[in-house]
């Protein structure tokens, strides 16, 4: 701690103790618990010795990791039901469509694509989460179709007890993905908090007539997903002490932009898409589902998934979020005999910065897996629209079904 302003602390504190309350702290009386433990007066701007950048686990500092600490999509939608309309005639896509990012237009050509995402540390380096953050926030971007341009930063963080050096790597990592993706970070805001939130507001640009969006699922669509699943359970796992698979794996995808896969989907061309991260992938698919107005079949043994995340969910480790998740989707889902249970979970699990999920017309099919391979991207077929419904999601395996696509 450095030296103390002793005449300071105790004109702050005679002060603090005449309103019965800590000015920095109102919730605090005078003298407070921390005076009290630690002989610092956080009023007259004394604060502890931090704890160096390097010592820092950030998985132990957060209650839910990543996007899982999103609202619950149930709880959410309900407050987003009651608001009222935005009568926009340049509202291509806002919040009644439920879409990933919204669309403004500027022009009869183009449009502003714009999303705001902000999360918890998903890793214990900083640096890593930072990259990890800027690719999940560009991803809605990607997801519509879109070419991200800007980025403006949103940083919670407890600036009275941790080095400010891991703003420094956490800013850093998120520039260097930033640059790949040759998009600039022109401001942001930050504020102090207990735990530590980073996120950016993106900006990009799409022609109106090659915006793609999740409301426009056709019947015969074949599903392609650009990532592997399992992140939140695995990160769940290592935040209770249990192992949780190969990390730099996991990290690495988190941290891989998902420009590649929309360079491919546009170049192909696909009915909708949505990116999977907070609610899941089931949670992402009854968006998609209930706004196009189609029921989905998805193979349970064609799911993808990171090592050790189904043996996890098998043996009983069942994060919080996907409790949320399933409550969100509820009555629309059902399984077929046969499928297991730990695939259903993963399903639900909520993903960080998780791949694209991709409906393209089954005669764009295998176009489309050439073009995700030509650029270096996983690709799996994971399902297809089967029917018209108000939204609905059937979960079998592919051996039950003939008509599967390879």
């Amino acid at each position: 701690m450095a030296q103390v302003d002793l005449a300071k602390r105790r004109r702050i504190m005679q002060r603090s103790m005449k309103l019965g309350h800590c000015i920095c702290d109102p919730r605090r009386c005078c003298p407070c618990d921390v005076f009290k433990q630690d002989g610092i007066c956080p009023c007259a701007g004394e604060k502890p010795k931090p704890v160096a950048a390097g010592e820092v686990k950030l998985l132990k500092m957060v209650h839910n990791a990543g996007c899982a600490s999103k609202i619950a999509p149930t709880d959410l939608e309900a407050v987003l039901q009651r608001l009222p309309a935005v009568n926009d005639p340049a509202v291509l896509s806002g919040m009644p469509a439920g879409d990933d990012a919204g669309i403004y237009r500027l022009t009869d050509d183009l449009c502003l694509v714009q999303t705001v995402d902000v999360m918890t540390p998903c890793v214990d380096d900083a640096y890593t989460f930072g990259r990890i953050c800027a690719a999940n926030c560009l991803s809605d971007v990607y997801a519509m179709g879109g070419v991200p341009r800007t980025a403006l930063s949103v940083l919670a963080f407890p600036s009275d007890s941790l080095d400010t050096e891991i703003i420094y790597q956490m800013t850093r990592g998120a520039m260097d993905v930033f640059a790949q993706a040759d998009v600039a970070l022109i401001g942001g805001h930050s504020i102090k908090d207990e735990e530590i939130m980073l996120g950016f507001a993106i900006t990009g640009t799409v022609a109106a007539a090659s915006a793609v969006r999740h409301e426009t699922a056709r019947c015969g669509d074949v599903i392609v997903l650009t990532k592997p699943l399992g992140t939140g359970v695995l990160g769940f796992c290592r935040q209770i002490g249990r192992p949780g698979g190969d990390e730099k794996a996991q990290a690495e995808s988190m941290a891989t932009l998902n420009r590649a896969a929309a360079e491919a989907m546009n170049e192909v061309g696909a009915s909708a898409c949505t990116d999977v991260t907070g609610f899941g992938l089931f949670g992402h698919l009854i968006s998609l589902c209930r706004h196009s107005g189609v029921t989905a079949q998805i193979y349970a043994d064609r799911l993808p998934a990171f090592d050790g995340a189904i043996e996890a969910l098998a043996g009983g480790v069942v994060p919080g979020a996907i409790e949320r998740n399933t409550e969100y989707v509820g009555d629309d889902l059902s399984t077929a005999d046969g499928v297991p249970e730990a695939a259903v979970l993963l399903g639900y699990d909520a993903q960080t910065s998780g791949g694209l999920m991709i409906c393209v017309p089954a005669e764009r099919h295998e176009k489309l897996l050439a073009a995700l391979k030509a650029r270096g991207t996983m690709a799996a077929t994971i399902g297809k629209i089967v029917g018209k419904s108000d939204g609905k999601i059937v979960v079998t395996l592919a051996q039950q079904d003939a008509s599967a696509a390879p």
